[in-house]
């Protein structure tokens, strides 16, 4: 159980230290999305937990013979609301679409994430800065932290929190990141929605991982995981 004054860690760490393919991926992750140079491991491991534990939860409800009435029912239901409402999900959405999750879609929305997206700042960077330093909000209430996940309502009131003065379109700040948007080239290729279809080696692990489900008759509950 551990001490209560002592918090144990939410994430996992890597199994193996030195996996060259690992941390080259981490290491492209950590650029694409701006995180910091020094721990930015952190952050990627962080949310490889997240997704870890909703696909386990997933292949947990899958495994089951119904999760169509009473406790499992809810419980499909309350996980899949609960990544709809953080973006991750679309309307419709099953307990499948949550085994194609990936990493590179947790990352996209923390706050740093969709304030680059949202045209506030030039670059992923840029995005942190601006949001460590206190001039990004959510409504009336000014956000710091980059890591934390938007929602959907979120989305409708990130802007430039009322005290920054990033508030004035004539900053300098405000006219850099028009000029970027409007120096930005798109090729027709860009218009096209990316195709998020599975590699064969990920959908042969999903099949595994379903074969090795627990039946309705050996499974237990655990109670208190989220």
């Amino acid at each position: 159980m551990g001490h209560p004054k002592f918090a144990r860690p939410k994430y996992d760490t890597p199994t193996h230290p030195w996996k060259k393919a690992r941390i080259e991926e981490e290491h492209a992750l950590k650029e694409q999305f701006g995180l910091k140079k020094i721990g930015g491991m952190k952050e990627i491991w962080k949310a490889k937990s997240k997704l870890r534990r909703w696909r386990q939860n997933a292949m947990k409800l899958i495994g089951r013979v119904d999760t169509s009435e009473g406790h499992f029912s809810r419980e499909k239901d309350d996980l899949i609301e609960s990544l709809y409402r953080r973006g991750l999900l679309g309307d419709g959405a099953t307990l499948d679409d949550i085994l194609l999750l990936t990493v590179e879609h947790v990352l996209s929305r923390r706050l740093q994430s969709q304030v680059y997206y949202c045209g506030l700042a030039s670059s992923m960077r840029q995005a942190r800065q601006l949001v460590i330093h206190g001039h990004i909000g959510i409504g009336d209430q000014k956000m710091t932290v980059p890591s934390y996940i938007i929602t959907r309502d979120d989305e409708n009131l990130l802007t430039y929190h009322h005290t920054s003065p990033l508030t004035d379109s004539d900053h300098p700040i405000r006219k850099e990141i028009e000029q970027t948007r409007a120096a930005a080239e798109y090729s027709e290729e860009d218009d096209e929605v990316p195709s998020e279809t599975p590699s064969e080696d990920f959908v042969a692990g999903v099949v595994e991982a379903a074969e090795a489900a627990p039946s309705a008759e050996d499974t237990e509950v655990e109670g208190g995981k989220s």
